[in-house]
């Protein structure tokens, strides 16, 4: 496994990697934290004290009403207050003392530093759902040190050879254990059936939920056991919608640790608290959809030194993206030193993308935007917004496609003479994606550009992916510098017709659009390969791909955001924030062979502005991702208009400390 770093302990610089923003495998977590952890419960305790406060936040909210969804903190992503290592006493110390989960680390778990009166969660219902590995001991201990808080605590068992160090301490501070298969040394003699009794029963009143069924070493979906334990609870409802809340500890259980897949029945948390550094299952669809708010719990464990699966920016990392592509103008700023937007889009079928994407681009910060359409197509656009500018010119970024039938052939040969330019030559080279981990190598060829991105940032969308796809048929590659813009359905198209080109022994394996859902990590990592690209696969959540960087994923706003012309304004923003980097790049003030590291940071502050424009629009409480209920509907133009808003709120966010 190599070295590890234990980024915990010092003060860490830009090109220090956040481990409480990126995921590794989860092997390589395992084999980094083996050496700290043996032989000492230390870190383990340390982790339960912070489940138990997260659990008393929770309870302190007051009883769950069944249809009131309840927002999670802001921001949804963020550092928790680190754990003691140093380990909490075998018995947990009396509510208030130091160390109490009802006064943690000096301060209230509402982080106003004052005590809060433990009558507020006593007699609270908390369920624990226990498996046999260290989740199942942290939330042994978490339960204990909650019982002793008050609440009244029930755990079941899903195995019968639990922690037995946790499993008796939270006996001795009233824990009522049932079992599936668990044979107590003393007078109990619990069974699957009496597990399932006491979840029945808990469902009654309802209250908080502790799962705990596996950890990072599990594979797969769930055992029929644990299957069975949580299907009443699932069977209640969504989060926000059921008479109970979910804590679920380090990752929801039965999620695919590194890949994000979901295979069986899994129990969406309103929150997880994780630790040391995120798992793959915690930033990757559709696993990240049933995780709810994530805390990273940083312990004094070692995180490991390879490269990351994914990372997952906060709000004010990607706020400091932003400013670094489009800053704010200074005296001697004008339209060209700001960004220059070229836009073809629009037909005579669909006129208004043009008018989206327009308006995207120019409210995201473009200097100017210039327009390549029909003549209805500029009319439409110039009643909207007479800013553009329908002639041709020099542009810092292009945006291809956005309202372009593929059919319609004049409108296809014209993006084809605008984006055969902008691509290289393609030579082929060994390594593919499999089903794995992201990033495993492989057998199956791939392309690899001869010459280095030269050319201008360039978006390409909707009807420009069909054009794109004879273009690489013909030799051709793109670079990194080209952002390619599917949702599933396009994206399971593309898969297709590139994997049936490739010069491979292997015959294609078949792509749809519910494979693409199912495995977006892999479909994204598959298109980059594939097309030399970068790829932002469109989804609730947004996988950002590009050649040699680890996947970068970003939360994509409230539902409401999937509306008809959201992805036209996408297109817009993610152009406008291009232009702007590509204007520092002119300057000076990148060096060429950082573009391409630019060209993702870009795209994800692009993504996020976006995001929080819809958020903003739909009157969504800010910070919270894209499963949160509430708000109203919205049309694609309010997205656009709600934009600057949006930028202030990404502002205000960069310039509060987030390391």
């Amino acid at each position: 496994m190599g070295q590890v770093s234990d980024l915990n302990d010092f003060t860490r610089s830009e090109d220090v990697i956040d481990p409480t923003a990126c995921a590794w495998p989860a092997r390589e977590i395992a084999a980094a934290e083996a050496p700290v952890t043996a032989g000492t419960d230390r870190y383990m305790r340390a982790a339960a004290h912070a489940v138990a406060r997260a659990a008393l936040r929770e309870l302190r909210q007051g009883p769950i009403s069944p249809g009131a969804a309840v927002a999670p903190a802001r921001p949804a992503y963020a550092p928790a207050v680190p754990a003691s290592p140093a380990g909490a006493p075998a018995s947990p110390v009396s509510p208030g003392s130091p160390g109490s989960p009802a006064t943690p680390a000096g301060a209230s778990a509402d982080g106003g530093g004052v005590y809060v009166n433990p009558g507020w969660i006593s007699g609270a219902p908390v369920l624990l759902l226990v498996g046999g590995g260290h989740n199942g001991a942290d939330t042994l201990l978490a339960g204990g040190l909650l019982a002793h808080s008050g609440c009244a605590v029930t755990a079941v068992l899903a195995t019968e050879h639990p922690h037995p160090v946790a499993l008796e301490e939270a006996r001795s501070h009233g824990v009522m254990v049932y079992g599936a298969g668990y044979r107590s040394d003393g007078e109990d003699d619990q069974d699957g059936a009496d597990a399932a009794a006491a979840v029945e029963a808990f469902l009654v009143h309802g209250g908080l939920v502790l799962d705990g069924l596996t950890g990072i070493g599990a594979t797969g979906p769930l055992r029929p056991d644990a299957v069975a334990l949580i299907a009443p609870l699932v069977a209640v409802g969504p989060p926000g919608r059921r008479p109970l809340r979910v804590i679920a500890v380090d990752l929801p259980s039965g999620t695919g640790v590194d890949d994000g897949a979901v295979d069986g029945p899994v129990l969406a948390a309103d929150r997880t608290i994780t630790f040391t550094c995120l798992k793959g299952c915690l930033c990757l669809p559709p696993a990240r959809h049933l995780c709810g708010s994530v805390e990273v719990v940083p312990l004094g464990l070692p995180a490991p030194l390879g490269p990351p699966i994914a990372r997952r920016p906060v709000d004010g990392s990607l706020g400091d993206y932003l400013a670094r592509s489009v800053p704010e103008p200074g005296t001697g700023d004008h339209k060209y030193t700001r960004g220059v937007v070229g836009l073809c889009a629009g037909s005579q079928s669909y006129p208004g993308a043009a008018v989206l994407a327009a308006s995207g681009a120019v409210r995201a910060g473009a200097g100017m935007v210039r327009l390549a359409a029909p003549r209805r197509v500029e009319d439409l656009v110039l009643a909207a917004r007479p800013e553009v500018v329908p002639t041709a010119g020099r542009s810092q970024a292009l945006v291809l496609g956005p309202g372009i039938d593929p059919t319609d052939t004049a409108r296809a040969d014209e993006l084809r003479d605008i984006l055969s330019p902008t691509l290289v030559a393609a030579s082929h080279r060994q390594g593919h994606v499999d089903d794995g981990a992201a990033g495993t190598a492989g057998t199956t060829p791939g392309r690899t550009a001869e010459a280095a991105p030269s050319g201008p940032p360039t978006v390409v969308d909707a009807g420009a992916l069909s054009v794109l796809t004879d273009l690489l048929a013909e030799n051709l590659t793109c670079t990194p510098l080209h952002v390619l813009t599917p949702h599933a359905g396009e994206a399971a198209a593309l898969l297709m017709t590139l994997a049936g080109t490739a010069a491979s022994a292997d015959p294609p394996r078949d792509w749809d659009r519910e494979r693409v859902e199912a495995h977006p990590a892999l479909a994204a990592r598959e298109l980059s390969r594939l097309t030399g690209a970068t790829i932002l696969l469109k989804g609730a959540t947004t996988l950002i791909a590009a050649p040699d960087h680890p996947l970068v994923s970003v939360d994509c706003g409230p539902g409401w955001m999937a509306t008809a012309g959201s992805g036209d304004v996408l297109a817009g923003v993610v152009g406008a924030v291009l232009a702007g980097a590509a204007v520092r790049w002119e300057q000076g003030a990148a060096d060429p062979a950082a573009h391409a590291a630019a060209v993702l940071d870009a795209v994800a502050a692009g993504v996020r502005l976006h995001a929080l424009a819809g958020a903003y629009a739909a009157a969504v409480p800010q910070g919270v991702g894209g499963g949160t209920a509430g708000g109203h509907p919205i049309a694609a133009l309010d997205i656009a208009a709600a934009l600057g808003p949006a930028r202030l709120e990404l502002n205000w966010l960069q310039a509060v400390p987030h390391h």
